[in-house]
């Protein structure tokens, strides 16, 4: 199976799961999807991740954060850099989301990293995506 975006598709998936009130998600696992989930467990979003290998093939699973009244930490999850339309910043650009109630998560010559990390670490780099 060849995806053309597969960051925008490991997004999807999560927002499916969500919707679906799955309490895992598993999607194909890459480096940067694994730093994705590396930074939404940080910041709050998800319970916990791990790359796993089923059937040969390496996969990261996703657990999702749910409160007491089963609502899920994420509200939404938007890509903002595709393939087709790169979106950058530099440091002093970086977007708040919602007023700093969510975040944005970029890389950055130093990592991935969430948008508050970024602006910490004075650092600008490519919009992956936001969450709240």
């Amino acid at each position: 199976m060849s995806f053309t975006d597969p960051v925008a598709d490991f997004l999807t998936r999560i927002r499916n799961g969500i919707k679906a009130r799955h309490q895992k998600v598993d999607a194909p696992a890459s480096k940067l999807k694994l730093e994705i989930a590396r930074v939404l467990k940080e910041e709050g979003y998800i319970a916990n991740y791990k790359a796993t290998e089923e059937e040969g093939k390496k996969i990261v699973r996703v657990y999702i954060k749910y409160n007491a009244e089963n609502v899920a930490a994420i509200t939404n999850i938007k890509r903002i850099s595709r393939p087709g339309c790169r979106v950058y910043v530099n440091r002093n650009e970086i977007p708040r989301i919602l007023g700093g109630l969510g975040i944005v998560v970029l890389t950055t010559p130093k990592g991935v990293r969430s948008g508050k990390q970024a602006r910490k670490d004075g650092v600008g780099g490519e919009v992956i995506c936001e969450v709240y």
